[in-house]
């Protein structure tokens, strides 16, 4: 009697996001709320790349395991199992941000490494059930990413001054493996990488909104407080919006129309490069309200102002930097209104907060009610934009 074949890892078919996805997400976005805390210590220029250099490592753990899971059956028990080692791990690394950069650093680093190469095993066993013609692409990125993932360990044991440099390279080979693994061919869902990201955004996000939430809990209830806590909420409704509205959509759109051998190219820049700097604004965004909340009829400082604006800035253009990557289109209305928000802000800076969040708010309903009047047309992008 023959034996029963063994249940395969890849999904026969494409799936939606599972739970179990949804709660590594979760996670993740934990730890990207450490990074918040962290940038709000000290908003000076070298604090704040040392916050971004982690960010960025915690953003590239997350995105790989996304492309890892992509094809992945994750209803499947070792899938699952994997999955959520993944996420415990992933906790330990989040506790461990805020004193990355000191004597313990080994407490980042050491759970950043082990998500990683969970996240590598699993994909390479994936990537396995295709056959050796198609993960060419994949046996790169792992060369590379494990010689990464060395240097990040041994940045944790050197000294603290030097640390920031080592990990540099780091991500330098990580970015270095990307560049040459998105050459290969890649079996990627549009509909699931499209619905990982916009989950993201969204627990991001709420997560912006729960520091709103606590800074209006903790200050008395004064006019300056509630206009401003009005302002916050809907700015953060026309961060959403001008994603969800239309353009994750139309990101979606654009990417299930790519050529398979393009779309390892493609979801690199469009989703794991051009997204960084989308999160990254609504981590500015949280930064900057968490301040305005406990000071809300105080003049911002330079460098909230600063924040908030770049923040909001950063959310709305590299949308539209991900959006041109897919379709070779620019969204010329959304370039210009947000680059003329950023001079208004800092005119209207002198007054109370409440002023510059309408201004950023304003904005952003300008761009959706430009969009939503003249609805964009996604062709997809010559092979030329690559």
């Amino acid at each position: 009697m023959r034996a029963p074949s063994r249940r395969r890892l890849r999904a026969e078919a494409g799936q939606s996001v599972t739970f179990v996805e949804l709660f590594f997400d979760l996670v993740f976005v934990f730890a990207v709320t450490q990074v918040t805390a962290l940038f709000a210590q000290d908003l000076s220029l070298e604090p704040m790349l040392r916050s971004l250099l982690l960010f960025w490592l915690i953003w590239w753990a997350w995105t790989q395991f996304t492309w890892t899971l992509n094809p992945a059956d994750t209803t499947h028990s070792a899938v699952r199992l994997i999955t959520l080692l993944a996420t415990a791990v992933a906790f330990v690394m989040g506790t461990g941000v805020t004193g990355a950069y000191g004597a313990d650093g080994l407490w980042f680093a050491v759970p950043y490494v082990v998500v990683r190469l969970l996240g590598l095993g699993l994909q390479v066993r994936i990537e396995l059930e295709r056959g050796d013609v198609h993960h060419g692409g994949a046996r790169v990125w792992v060369s590379g990413s494990l010689i990464g993932l060395g240097l990040v360990l041994v940045g944790a044991l050197a000294d603290p001054s030097i640390r920031p440099i080592i990990w540099l390279a780091a991500i330098g080979i990580d970015m270095a493996a990307a560049a040459l693994a998105g050459r290969g061919q890649w079996e990627l869902n549009a509909a699931h990488l499209a619905e990982r990201h916009g989950l993201f955004v969204i627990i991001a996000l709420g997560e912006s909104l729960i520091v709103a939430g606590t800074g209006l809990t903790e200050e008395p209830r004064t006019a300056a407080l509630i206009a401003v806590g009005g302002a916050t909420l809907l700015l953060a409704s026309a961060m959403w919006w001008s994603y969800f509205g239309w353009l994750k959509d139309g990101l979606e759109h654009a990417f299930a129309q790519a050529p398979p051998i393009r779309r390892g190219s493609l979801a690199r820049d469009a989703y794991s490069l051009a997204h960084f700097p989308l999160v990254g604004g609504i981590v500015g965004f949280a930064v900057a309200i968490k301040d305005i909340l406990h000071h809300p009829d105080t003049q911002l400082s330079p460098e909230i102002l600063a924040t908030l604006g770049l923040g909001v800035a950063l959310f709305a253009g590299s949308a539209a930097v991900s959006y041109w990557r897919l379709t070779g289109r620019v969204l010329v209305a959304r370039l210009l209104v947000t680059a003329a928000m950023l001079p208004v802000m800092v005119a209207v800076a002198p007054l109370p907060p409440v002023w510059p969040l309408l201004v950023a708010a304003g904005a952003l309903l300008v761009i959706i009610g430009i969009e939503t009047l003249r609805p964009i047309s996604r062709p997809l992008a010559e092979d030329s934009a690559q």
